[in-house]
């Protein structure tokens, strides 16, 4: 049976609402598309491969945006932080319990968005300038030399394996939280709510006009860079 202490602190868990619904439908946009790109690349089924990207590309534009103006939790200064508070975070962890509580994206959650965003900002990006050099040619080749294309296609085909590397240790990560820190990383991004095992101040949240309108700024720049080469 748990210890009082133990029961107290379950008894006093209350649940705050911690990622915004713009956060959440990012993310999960996200998932699919890449989802999409990988699986049409296999099967080559390239226009549907490049309209994965496109996607990608303009959702990953929308992210870096929201984590400058949007609710706090989203925002790159609440949660992305120097080499002393990954370490401080370490030794909090170690510790466990309360001590290692964060709200939002602890500090080495933090390094996978942030690689995990400018990988998929690179990739999507160089995929606008590659070729295969037969039959498909990326939007904006045409406007590049021929060295141009020939680096940034090496970069998109090399660096597809690490986005799988990094989506691989995404997952485990994940599944490490729940099996073994019995913390369900999963459940707040569905339902954007956390429970919480210390008193804290829900998060402020920018409004979600905001965020559609920085949805529709970065799928139209996507669009108008696509048209500009067209």
């Amino acid at each position: 049976m748990p210890s009082g202490h133990t029961a107290t602190r379950e008894k006093h868990r209350r649940e705050v609402r911690v990622w915004d619904l713009p956060t959440r439908l990012f993310h999960w946009a996200l998932v699919g598309a890449v989802a999409v790109a990988v699986l049409s690349a296999e099967l080559d089924v390239l226009s549907v491969h490049m309209l994965a990207g496109e996607t990608v590309l303009a959702l990953v534009l929308f992210r870096l945006a929201w984590g400058v103006v949007g609710s706090q939790t989203a925002r790159f200064a609440d949660f992305v932080k120097g080499p002393r508070a990954i370490l401080d975070y370490l030794k909090r962890a170690r510790a466990g319990g309360e001590a290692a509580f964060t709200l939002g994206h602890n500090p080495l959650g933090a390094l996978m968005v942030v690689a995990l965003l400018l990988v998929l900002l690179v990739q999507a990006s160089s995929g606008l300038f590659a070729s295969d050099d037969v039959l498909v040619d990326g939007p904006l080749v045409p406007l590049a030399s021929g060295a141009v294309v020939s680096a940034l296609s090496t970069v998109h085909r090399v660096l597809a394996n690490g986005i799988f590397a990094l989506v691989g240790l995404h997952v485990v990560a994940v599944f490490f939280y729940l099996l073994v820190k019995k913390d369900n990383l999963i459940r707040p991004m569905v339902t954007g709510r956390k429970a919480v095992p210390v008193p804290v101040t829900e998060p402020r949240r920018a409004p979600a006009a905001l965020a559609l309108a920085i949805l529709a700024a970065t799928a139209g720049l996507v669009l108008l860079v696509l048209r500009a080469a067209s």
